[in-house]
């Protein structure tokens, strides 16, 4: 099912949290942060969405470290009734795309929940005072093949956050496969 997220809740604060990476080793958000910001995306392996954009993800996660804004990405997706976005898959899929940054694992889905995550992918854009900054897509392209004309809607956002500490108030919410919940007991 195809979901969109809400509008940014600009200065909305992150929330710290700590979970297992595809690496072997746990990470805290917190500590991923980058100087001048974090783009933190809740992803999964299987998402038609995702993998259409995965390039370009890893793309953008370069040339944003370099403005000192890091990212993260985080698999929330029932991995039970979704076996391809098991832990042992978010590290092959990791491996076959040379994730520049770290693939977290939020099995219990409580960051997605506190995060208010929607859809694969969801972009949340911070300042370096970790501030809600962006909540739009990556570009115009989405889950087509890109032109190469589309504007790099994720990437100038977050390269203004780097300077600025603010991002353009204009933006167009990402759009997505729905985050895969588990179903209440």
């Amino acid at each position: 099912m195809v979901a969109q997220p809400p509008v940014c809740d600009f200065g909305w604060k992150a929330v710290d949290a700590d979970l297992p990476g595809v690496g072997g080793a746990s990470h805290r958000l917190f500590e991923l942060k980058g100087e001048n910001g974090l783009v933190v995306v809740f992803i999964c392996n299987h998402c038609p969405y995702v993998k259409a954009i995965t390039e370009r993800l890893v793309r953008d996660a370069h040339d944003l470290k370099a403005l000192g804004v890091e990212t993260v990405a985080i698999c929330s997706n029932d991995a039970e009734a979704y076996p391809a976005d098991s832990f042992e898959n978010m590290i092959r899929f990791a491996e076959e795309n040379d994730f520049p940054f770290h693939y977290l694992h939020d099995a219990d889905q409580r960051v997605a929940k506190t995060y208010g995550a929607v859809c694969t992918p969801d972009f949340f854009g911070f300042n370096g005072d970790l501030e809600l900054q962006y909540r739009g897509r990556m570009d115009a392209a989405g889950a087509k093949k890109p032109t190469g004309d589309e504007r790099r809607e994720l990437f100038e956002a977050m390269k203004q956050v780097a300077s600025t500490g603010e991002a353009p108030r204009e933006q167009v919410p990402s759009m997505g496969c729905s985050i895969k919940w588990k179903q209440a007991a």
